[in-house]
This record gives C-alpha cells, structure tokens and sequence, in this order.
C-alpha cells in the first residue's frame, strides 16, 4: 500500500488529468489524498456557486474515496498573484502531514496560468534532502489546457508512462458530471465524447483499451 497526492490547480482537474488512475490506485489499496490548490471567493463568485462548488467537491471525494482532502484559501484563477513562497509552504506543510510516495501535478505548459504556478510551487517541494519520501512525480494532461497552449516556444505534452484504466473510465466519467458547470457537449472540449476519446487514443499506444498518459519527471528505483 502507497500514499499518493493529487494536486488540482481547480476541482476537476484531477478527474480529467488522473481520474482513472486515482480509481486505480484506490482499488489496489493505495491511499490517495486530493490537494486542491485554488477556492472560489466574493465578489468573483456568487453565493450559489461557492455552494454548489463545495457541495461537487463532497461529492467527488466521496465518490472516489479519498483518505482525505486539503483545500487551500488561495483565489481561483488569481495564483499569479499571490507570493510563490506561501504556495510553496502550503503545499510543503501538507507533503510533511502525509509523506506522499507519488505526486501527480498538472502540465507546466497548460494555457491556465494557475496550472503553471500549481507545478512551478509543488515541484520545488520535490528536494529528495527535504521530502526524501517522494519517489514519483508525475505530470497528467488536462483536457481543455493541456491542449490550447499555442506558445511556439513551450514544449508540448510528451508522454513516458502509460495507465491502463480500461476498468474505470466509465466512473471516471460519471464522477467528471458531477462537476455540472464544467462538463458540456462536443465540440465542447470537457465532455463525455472527448474524455473517452482521448483514453481511447492514449490505450491505443499501449494495445489497450482505454489509458491515461503522463510524463514522469522524477522517478527513484
């Protein structure tokens, strides 16, 4: 049994990114904490969004069945904004409390800029001297970012690990609905169509089904 931390730039971003693999790891008796980096706050979000926002995240945790959840007080869509060195010691507190063995981070080239922030801070909490628990770090695509980034100079998603979740995406995808406002129809790029599409393509590479790629950017065997 191993502990494992997402890290969620925004609720949703860990079910598009790893949904099926947090199943994984769930159904193998790994416990996995959810880290969400961002929270919606007044005057940029109404009362009836934060509401239906803290009860999706409920929701998802539960359905997943995580060992626990962290969410942080920093702004949505405004962690460009706020000093490196408190998401830093955000994230680092809550690496101290569970001494995770696997980190998954999102793209450090997503178009959001809360996405490349997200990486920039967890990744500096990686130091084998600080966190020598840590001996996995893994990057997952984000549909709807991962994507759109069009910098000529960013280098793209390449992939080096492969997640056969063959057995999990349909309540990957049943757990992305739970995020109403964030899920729509194609040729919306978050939808249904689109998740499975893209396991589809990612299982074809490794003679699967249905996969989730990532990119491992630290590995210690």
């Amino acid at each position: 049994m191993g502990v494992v931390v997402v890290i969620a730039p925004h609720p949703d971003d860990e079910t598009l990114g790893c949904g099926g693999a947090i199943l994984k790891h769930i159904s193998q008796g790994d416990d996995v904490y959810w880290l969400i980096m961002t929270s919606m706050h007044k005057p940029s979000f109404t009362s009836d969004q934060i509401s239906t926002r803290d009860k999706e995240i409920k929701q998802v945790a539960k359905s997943y069945g995580f060992r626990d959840v962290f969410l942080s007080k920093f702004p949505a869509a405004g962690l460009d904004i706020v000093p490196k060195k408190d998401l830093v010691s955000f994230v680092c507190g809550i690496f101290d409390r569970i001494c995770p063995e696997i980190v998954y981070l999102p793209h450090p080239g997503d178009i959001h800029s809360d996405h490349e922030v997200v990486f920039a801070a967890s990744s500096s909490c990686t130091k084998s001297f600080r966190h020598p628990y840590i001996r996995s770090v893994r990057v997952y695509e984000t549909l709807s970012e991962t994507e759109f980034n069009i910098h000529p100079e960013t280098s793209g998603f390449r992939p080096n690990l492969w997640i056969d979740v063959s057995g999990f995406l349909d309540q990957k995808i049943s757990i992305a609905n739970i995020y109403q406002s964030e899920i729509g129809d194609i040729p919306f790029p978050r939808s249904e169509h689109n998740i499975r599409s893209l396991a589809s393509y990612r299982g074809s590479t490794i003679n699967v089904e249905f996969a989730e790629a990532f990119t491992i950017i630290k590995e210690v065997l």
